[in-house]
């Protein structure tokens, strides 16, 4: 045989095999685009995306979220008193302890949110998609209302749901305030929880459920609809690039959302840091009895205290989350 034939044959079994690999890259794909595109699959990306974008912001914020919460437990039931800062809360949290204990209560802050984003994100885009469907077919276009309709109705299903989390995730992160013979020293978020059923009963664990509730309705109100609507907007009336439209409208909807929900995340995490004194008695009988007693004995300025470490904690986990959702559903069209 000679050389020629020998090359011409090698050069053959080449280009076959190229066409087979090139053949099974483009099987592998379509059998990938194909799963994605099946009707489970397209009804549970939306939660998919929304738990992993959620985990991932928390992961990035926590820090912030552990001294928002420190702040507002502070100085509890007296009008008066020394004023923390987030920077004297941060330096009292280091002296106690190592730099990690920022992060107390991260793995109740990733349970939280792989149930309540998960559900918030998932079912805000499951109501849009339900009601951009209608608007077409009715040859109009979805307004602000309908946005704020799917937001209030997202962020009640998703928080009450994710209550037992959150709950957990507050008792960790006050621990440290208590008195060394106090503490429960948690180990965990199963931890947590197992040692609230134990101590207080299953209900216990959704203590503070109505300003939850209500705080999540306001925050997605804020976050979710004035994201949507900023984002809409941006589009019709700049020639920005999609990121900068994003990144402004998430900025937004930050501001919006921290504003509204400041004062019933406020009240939350009192009721939710709350437990039975030697009467047996709890300080708050109610989210309208925390309201007043707060009212009455800090001030009504009390509800805003630490608005800016509250933005710097909700802002950045609105964009983080925002953007991470929409590259996520991108990747996922």
């Amino acid at each position: 045989m000679s050389s020629n034939t020998l090359k011409q044959a090698a050069e053959a079994a080449r280009n076959k095999t190229s066409t087979m690999s090139k053949q099974g890259s483009e099987t592998v794909a379509a059998v990938g685009n194909d799963f994605l595109h099946t009707p489970l699959m397209r009804a549970a990306l939306p939660f998919i995306n929304g738990g992993i974008s959620g985990m991932v912001a928390t992961t990035v914020i926590q820090p912030v979220d552990m001294i928002k919460v420190r702040l507002q437990l502070a100085g509890e039931g007296v009008a008066t008193g020394p004023k923390p800062t987030p920077l004297s809360v941060t330096r009292d949290i280091l002296a106690q302890g190592k730099v990690l204990d920022l992060y107390t209560g991260l793995s109740a802050g990733l349970l939280r949110q792989a149930v309540y984003t998960t559900a918030r994100l998932g079912f805000f885009d499951t109501f849009m998609k339900s009601l951009t469907k209608r608007a077409k077919e009715k040859g109009t276009q979805i307004g602000f209302a309908e946005r704020a309709s799917a937001g209030l109705a997202a962020g009640g299903i998703a928080a009450f749901v994710g209550n037992p989390a959150d709950l957990a995730l507050i008792r960790m992160q006050s621990d440290g305030l208590k008195p060394v013979a106090e503490r429960k020293n948690y180990k965990s978020v199963i931890d947590a929880l197992s040692t609230i059923v134990k101590g207080e009963g299953v209900t216990a664990l959704w203590a503070g459920a109505a300003p939850t509730v209500v705080r999540a309705m306001s925050l997605n109100l804020g976050q979710l609809a004035f994201f949507s609507e900023a984002k809409a907007q941006l589009k019709e009336r700049t020639t920005w690039s999609a990121k900068s439209q994003t990144l402004t409208a998430s900025a937004i909807a930050g501001f919006f959302a921290s504003f509204l929900s400041l004062p019933f995340d406020f009240v939350k995490t009192r009721l939710q840091k709350q437990q039975r004194g030697p009467d047996g008695k709890l300080p708050y009988k109610s989210m309208t009895d925390c309201f007043v007693k707060v009212t009455r004995q800090e001030g009504l300025t009390r509800f805003y205290r630490g608005f800016g470490t509250y933005y710097v904690r909700i802002a950045p986990h609105a964009m983080v989350t925002l953007i991470v959702v929409d590259y996520l559903g991108f990747l996922t069209k």
